[in-house]
């Protein structure tokens, strides 16, 4: 057994429109469920970076994340999931990844959510991020010292 960890870090997003629709994506391989737009972290790629990436990957949308709602991890398969909550920024969807079998704007709530979210680990990382609590945020460079970005809590839209 190796030393080396081999986790993967994955980052999704909880956006809604003006509305007040959450934006959920169903994938080729989970088309039993809905579930927030997201993927694996590339290396060295910050996590805000990425989910602005898979977000416009998946769905055509530009998004500014505001915070981290929930870490989460899946023992099972080793996975690190960070969840964002962002603001869209601009754009229609216009579905462009091929694992993307449909993108919309659902009329979310805790009442509902059964009806869509038909997986467990999903729905609780939704309900959490729908709560609006974030935690801080930040990317470094050392060598020098040098913060790059920093997501305050508590930052709304």
């Amino acid at each position: 057994m190796s030393d080396v960890p081999r986790h993967i870090v994955a980052v999704s997003a909880l956006i809604q429109n003006e509305a007040g629709h959450t934006l959920l994506v169903q994938t080729h391989n989970r088309s039993n469920t809905w579930e927030m737009p997201g993927g694996q972290v590339e290396e060295g790629e910050p996590l805000h970076e990425a989910v602005c990436r898979e977000v416009e990957e998946e769905t055509g949308i530009i998004i500014e994340p505001l915070g981290i709602t929930g870490v989460y991890f899946n023992q099972t398969s080793d996975i690190v999931s960070v969840v964002f909550r962002a603001h869209h920024v601009r754009g229609d969807i216009v579905k462009q990844d091929s694992e993307i079998k449909a993108a919309r704007f659902i009329e979310l709530s805790e009442a509902n959510i059964d009806d869509f979210v038909k997986r467990p680990h999903f729905k609780s990382r939704i309900l959490d991020a729908m709560q609006g609590r974030y935690i801080p945020y930040e990317v470094w460079e050392t060598k020098p010292y040098t913060l790059l970005e920093r997501i305050e809590p508590g930052k709304t839209l």
